[in-house]
């Protein structure tokens, strides 16, 4: 069974240089207490990847983690819990990631480049992440999936942001920036789910070109594309 594969695998493994050395070390409670809601959420996303929600138990997690039952019990009232507690550290720092990235340019177009780069950079560098709040997420309940969307939402309202700083006569309809979010969305889980989350941040030309289609036209993005595809072939 997967939990026992987890358990052995867990309990083969050193010490994670993370991880507090066993028994009395003088280091502050409130230390302690990140440390291990830290190592936790850090396991979920570990066990989930390779398991999926479904698959996976509190025994899983603390193995993972490296914690007891009674230190899991004492952050979270159970997997569920725990979960949505990972996903929403994962979208609070992939936000902030992007939100960053965006803010560091002046023009709308070099923003909108900025964020969707430091999304994509950020998913590659993260892939146990990636899959929790990208695939899994659909899967962990009625909870979850309400994240999902306004993770989606606040995405979007990041692109109408951007988008109104490109100075372009072009008026979009409303739903312009969830139907740009969704499609990303799809390109991604389906290379998550492939497993070829490494190769994402290559696809930001073909994404910055449908991103911008509906502001700029079809000759702006374009020129665009090019520009992106220009800078890959030299840093290649």
């Amino acid at each position: 069974m997967y939990v026992s594969y987890v358990a052995r695998r867990a309990r083969t493994r050193s010490r994670e240089p993370h991880q507090l050395p066993p028994g009395r070390h003088g280091l502050p409670r409130a230390f302690v207490v990140e440390n291990q809601r830290a190592r936790i959420l850090s396991a979920v996303a570990d066990v989930t990847s390779v398991a999926g929600f479904g698959e996976m138990t509190v025994e899983d997690v603390i193995v993972t983690a490296g914690v007891s039952r009674r230190t899991f019990y004492e952050h979270f009232k159970g997997k569920d819990e725990a979960f949505l507690a990972a996903f929403d550290a994962v979208l609070a720092q992939l936000l902030s990631s992007v939100r960053e990235a965006s803010e560091r340019e002046k023009h709308g177009a070099d923003r909108l480049r900025a964020g969707l780069a430091a999304f994509l950079d950020f998913v590659a560098r993260e892939p146990a992440f990636a899959r929790m709040c990208i695939v899994e997420a659909l899967a962990a309940g009625g909870e979850a999936v309400k994240r999902r969307n306004a993770a989606m939402a606040a995405f979007a309202r990041i692109i109408d942001e951007n988008a109104s700083a490109l100075g372009t006569p072009v008026q979009p309809s409303a739903l312009t920036a969830e139907t740009i979010v969704g499609g990303i969305y799809e390109v991604i889980y389906t290379r998550v789910v492939r497993g070829d989350i490494r190769e994402l941040p290559l696809l930001l030309p073909d994404l910055m070109w449908s991103a911008l289609l509906p502001y700029v036209g079809p000759e702006a993005a374009l020129a665009e594309y090019h520009r992106l595809r220009d800078q890959f072939a030299e840093t290649a």
